[in-house]
């Protein structure tokens, strides 16, 4: 069993609360690990239509807004620009993507969907909702959107705090 280290800490408005810092207590550590279990369920699911976990993050962005920029790509889905690079380059040869630079501005490279990705769509966001329908399982309808909400809020505040 898990010993449990307990510590007070003040908060911004002078408030005073125990925080538990075993994994199991500590609020990171299980946001973190609820997200490892979603990758993991993801990625296999994803697998038998030929689509990686990297590669599904790039394709919801450009599902939402076709033909960004690399940079633009990059910034909304959190990765740094080389290690886009390297993603585009294996969703190219995937037949997912294709790059063209842009008409405007030579250095700019657009990242376009492919027809081959575009037909993966509906089924992938399936793929998706029953992974997070396996997560939800027993758990309110209600009680799932004060999660979501909850965690959105703690993700601005920490955004927030990083400045």
């Amino acid at each position: 069993m898990a010993s449990r280290q307990k510590s007070t800490v003040g908060g911004a408005a002078a408030r005073r609360s125990t925080v538990d810092f075993s994994p199991g207590g500590s609020i990171g550590y299980v946001v973190r690990d609820a997200n490892r279990a979603f990758q993991r369920l993801l990625e296999r699911r994803m697998a038998p239509h030929g689509v990686t976990r990297g590669q599904w993050y790039f394709l919801r962005v450009l599902w939402e807004q076709d033909g960004l920029s690399q940079r633009e790509l990059s910034s909304r889905v959190g990765m740094m620009e080389p290690t886009t690079v390297i993603a585009l380059r294996g969703m190219e040869k995937a037949g997912l993507i294709r790059r063209v630079r842009s008409a405007d501005d030579r250095r700019v490279t657009k990242v376009h969907l492919t027809p081959k990705a575009r037909r993966l769509r509906e089924r992938l966001l399936q793929v998706s909702q029953s992974v997070n329908d396996q997560a939800t399982e027993g758990i309110e309808p209600a009680e799932v959107d004060r999660i979501r909400r909850f965690v959105l809020r703690m993700t601005e505040n920490l955004d927030r705090a990083e400045g």
